[in-house]
């Protein structure tokens, strides 16, 4: 019967991510625990067809980490759809939970066919370029807040879209104790933040999904995007207009949200 009902929920919440459509909350017994909520993710990832464009660190943040009570973060797929160019629009809805600025990394496809335990030293050939990026992050259930990691992680990580900035070959950047700073100024908005928060660092949040994904024996046959987390935390949308984001040495990005 377990099966049969997480089944359901799974179809649900495809349908919701697919046609972009609000649902209502799915049961807290499927989000509770992140164990739970994995296995839910990784159903309904499995039941999409359109292509994946890469992977998404989420629960970054070490203080929110311990708040709630879990040893790490997770990760989740993200899909090609959702990936935008520079200052392009996102429509919201009430139950989107805010906008965040990350570091993101293109990665070469050869990354699967690798036999050796990744590590910080060698996964490092396998990164082709860094970019600043913005993702607006959300609910497709008429929900609000986070209780668990399992709230996000059940419902596709709760990513909704994501923005790229201009893309630099990676040489090696640094990118520990960057000042970092995500602004709306038609509304005076300004949130300052620091890539130090996102896991200790955002070379660290990489290297812990590039683990999993060795570890769940992921395959993939395209170059991909590893997003690594907040370095401003989840910042609230408080008004339509553009949101630029902003991190020392690695330039920045523009969204339109609508």
């Amino acid at each position: 019967m377990r099966n049969k009902n997480l089944n359901l929920i799974a179809n649900r919440l495809v349908n919701a991510f697919l046609k972009n459509k609000i649902i209502s909350p799915i049961p807290n017994i499927y989000t509770k625990k992140l164990s739970n909520a994995q296995e839910l993710r990784k159903l309904c990832e499995s039941k999409i067809k359109k292509p994946i464009i890469g992977f998404k660190a989420a629960g970054t943040g070490i203080p929110v980490i311990k708040k709630l009570k879990e040893k790490e973060p997770f990760y989740a797929s993200v899909y090609k759809h959702n990936v935008l160019k520079n200052n392009k629009s996102i429509k919201i809805n009430k139950y989107t939970l805010g906008i965040e600025l990350e570091v993101c990394y293109f990665l070469k496809k050869s990354f699967f066919d690798f036999k050796q335990k990744i590590s910080k030293n060698n996964m490092k050939k396998f990164i082709d370029k860094i970019a600043p990026c913005i993702e607006v992050v959300g609910y497709r259930q008429r929900k609000n807040g986070i209780k668990s990691f399992g709230d996000l992680c059940s419902d596709f990580g709760a990513n909704v879209k994501f923005i790229i900035g201009p893309r630099k070959k990676f040489k090696n950047n640094n990118v520990k104790n960057l000042k970092t700073n995500i602004s709306n100024f038609k509304i005076k908005q300004s949130v300052n933040g620091n890539t130090n928060t996102v896991y200790i660092n955002p070379m660290n949040s990489l290297l812990f999904v590039l683990k999993k994904l060795q570890k769940d024996k992921i395959k993939h046959n395209k170059d991909f995007y590893v997003f690594t987390g907040s370095s401003v935390g989840v910042v609230p949308i408080l008004g339509k207009g553009t949101y630029k984001g902003k991190i020392d040495k690695l330039g920045s990005v523009k969204a339109k949200i609508s």
